[in-house]
C-alpha cells in the first residue's frame, strides 16, 4: 500500500498554498475544519477527511488509499496505524470497511457468479482472463462450489483499456451465456459475442480495482473485506474462511 499512500503525499506536497497556512484562521470558528484542510490538498474533498483515533490527526481516504494529516496542516504521514494495546491494524480495518462499502454498491447483476445450491461462503474475485493463476483458480471452480464457496467475478484486465484482455472481457459479458463464455475464454477459446451489447461493466470493475489498489490478479475479497492477493487452492480458501 505504500506506493498509493505516496500518491496522496505527492498531492499534499503539490498544494498550491503552503500547508502551514492552515494554522491561520479567518475568525469563523464554527467552520468545519475539514473544509479548510481539504482546500489545501489538490483534488481532496472534505468528506474524504475524518478524525483519526489520534487527537489532532485526520485520516485522508481515497478509495482504500489512506494517509494521515495533522489538523494544522503541517505534517502528513504515510503508513499503517496500529493500536499497540490490541495489536490491531486500524488502517487495514478501515480499508476492509471501505472494500465492503464499495462492493455493496456493485449490483450482482453486474457480476458473473458461480454458486453451489447452498453456499456457505461468498467471495468476490477480480479476474483477468489472460492471467495464468486466474485460469488455474477457475479450472477448479467446481471444487470451490463443492466446498460451499460462492464466487462472484469482477473483471480486472491488467493490461488496461483497449487491450486484447479488455476486449475478451467485453466479449464474455456480451455473450448469451456469460458463465459458459468465461469458462471457455479461460481455457483459451476465442469468444465472439452472440448478442448486441451497448455497454458492459468492465470499465466500472476496472476502476473499482484501482480504488482497491490491486497489484495483481486474482484478488480475492472475503465478505469481511479482507483482500487475499493471489490464488488460493479450494481447501486452503475454505480453511481460511471457516477460521474467521
Amino acid at each position: 500500500m505504500a506506493a498509493r499512500a505516496s500518491f496522496l503525499l505527492l498531492c499534499l506536497a503539490g498544494a498550491a498554498v503552503p500547508l502551514t497556512a492552515l494554522a491561520q484562521t479567518d475568525g469563523k470558528r464554527d467552520r468545519d475544519p475539514r473544509v479548510e484542510l481539504a482546500s489545501k490538498i489538490p483534488g481532496a474533498r472534505p468528506e474524504e477527511l475524518s478524525p483519526s483515533p489520534i487527537p489532532g490527526i485526520y485520516e485522508l481516504a481515497r478509495g482504500t488509499d489512506i494517509a494521515y494529516v495533522s489538523a494544522d496542516g503541517r505534517y502528513a504521514i504515510a503508513g499503517d496505524l496500529y493500536d499497540i494495546a490490541s495489536s490491531d491494524n486500524l488502517t487495514e480495518n478501515r480499508r476492509r470497511d471501505m472494500r465492503i462499502k464499495l462492493l455493496a454498491a456493485v449490483p450482482e447483476s453486474e457480476m458473473i457468479i458461480f454458486s453451489p445450491q447452498k453456499p456457505r461462503y461468498t467471495v468476490t474475485v477480480f479476474t483477468d482472463i489472460d492471467c495464468g493463476y486466474c485460469r488455474k483458480l477457475h479450472s477448479e471452480i467446481a471444487e470451490y462450489n463443492r466446498l460451499g464457496v460462492r464466487v462472484r467475478y469482477l473483471f480486472y484486465p491488467r493490461s488496461g483499456p483497449g487491450t486484447a484482455s479488455w476486449k475478451k472481457a467485453e466479449e464474455v459479458w456480451c455473450s448469451a451465456n456469460r458463465n459458459e463464455a468465461l469458462t471457455r475464454a479461460k481455457r483459451g477459446d476465442e469468444i465472439k459475442a452472440s448478442k448486441p451489447c451497448k455497454s458492459t461493466p468492465v470499465e466500472r470493475h476496472y476502476e473499482l480495482g484501482r480504488d482497491f489498489d490491486l497489484r495483481g490478479t486474482p484478488a480475492i475479497i472475503a465478505d469481511n473485506g479482507e483482500m487475499l492477493p493471489g490464488y488460493l487452492p479450494p481447501a486452503m480458501l475454505v480453511e481460511y474462511l471457516s477460521s474467521r
